[in-house]
């Protein structure tokens, strides 16, 4: 009962703290650099669900664990995603209006996904998902608080910087006590796939970091936004993941075997990203 309390209680304060840092400039953003932002988007949207499903098939997982890898690619970027584009001296603009934007799209767009996933890779054993029940969860604990957090930064401007840093800091310890406590449950079933799980996640990590490259190379965008496009579909956000898992399952379990890929790619995001974000931010200012 108390995991079931904490986990949305957490995620819906990891949101609200990325809405402190969002302004309605942010979205009006979206408008003025729309190249960037159309090829963050694609990037993110379009080419990590394949990539991740192309991934499954190439290292031969299937059921829960392939639906969790998948649960996982339907997930926006997150507060990490803004703050591994500030490290790698990227648009952090451009992060932030991507994060903003796509976060609250999920609300639509990953229930029926998820529906979907669940019939591809779990068939007649799949459990039943209500779309509209799932939406309406998520919008709860992801879509009201970012735009509560948006309002309190409005109100409360002139001491929003300041608490958009301690909020950070909170959602941070959250992040990883979550991921900590997914992988404890279910330690057995990530033993037993973490040969194949590790490298499949890695390898996710590091494709769509150069597919985000990639995106903004063909859209003609600067370097710093090349760098924020390829941060934000590399880099989503895993405690989302494992939250979704949560909701779907119909053991009641809080934390169940389909919330592993997020667990490790928590911790993997860091491991194959930190390196690659040092590399663009020497390439962003001219020192390679």
């Amino acid at each position: 009962m108390l995991l079931d309390l904490f986990l949305p209680l957490s995620l819906a304060f990891i949101m609200f703290s990325l809405g402190l840092g969002l302004t309605v400039n942010d979205f009006a953003r979206v408008l003025s650099r729309p190249r960037a932002f159309v090829a963050g988007f694609l990037a993110q949207v379009v080419a990590l669900p394949l990539v991740a499903y192309a991934l499954c098939l190439l290292f031969g997982l299937t059921g829960e664990i392939a639906l969790g890898v998948m649960i996982l690619s339907v997930c926006p970027g997150g507060v990490t995603s803004n703050m591994m584009t500030r490290l790698a001296s990227g648009s952090v603009a451009l992060s932030v209006s991507l994060t903003g934007v796509v976060s609250l799209l999920t609300v639509v767009t990953a229930p029926p996904l998820v529906a979907l996933w669940a019939k591809v890779f779990l068939g007649e054993a799949a459990p039943p998902i209500d779309v509209s029940a799932l939406a309406l969860a998520m919008a709860a604990i992801t879509a009201v608080p970012v735009l509560i957090g948006m309002v309190l930064r409005h109100v409360l401007s002139r001491s929003a910087n300041a608490l958009e840093t301690i909020c950070y800091r909170i959602a941070a310890f959250l992040f990883i006590a979550i991921v900590v406590i997914a992988l404890a449950v279910n330690w057995g079933t990530f033993l037993e796939n973490l040969p194949r799980l590790g490298p499949l996640l890695a390898g996710m990590v590091a494709l769509l970091f150069a597919i985000g490259w990639l995106s903004g190379s063909l859209l003609a965008v600067d370097r710093r936004e090349r760098a924020a496009i390829s941060v934000e579909a590399a880099i989503q956000n895993g405690t989302l993941g494992i939250t979704i898992a949560a909701l779907i399952t119909a053991t009641g379990e809080a934390l169940p075997p389909l919330a592993i890929p997020s667990a490790v790619y928590g911790i993997l995001m860091y491991a194959v990203g930190l390196p690659i974000v040092y590399g663009l931010r020497r390439y962003v200012r001219g020192e390679t």
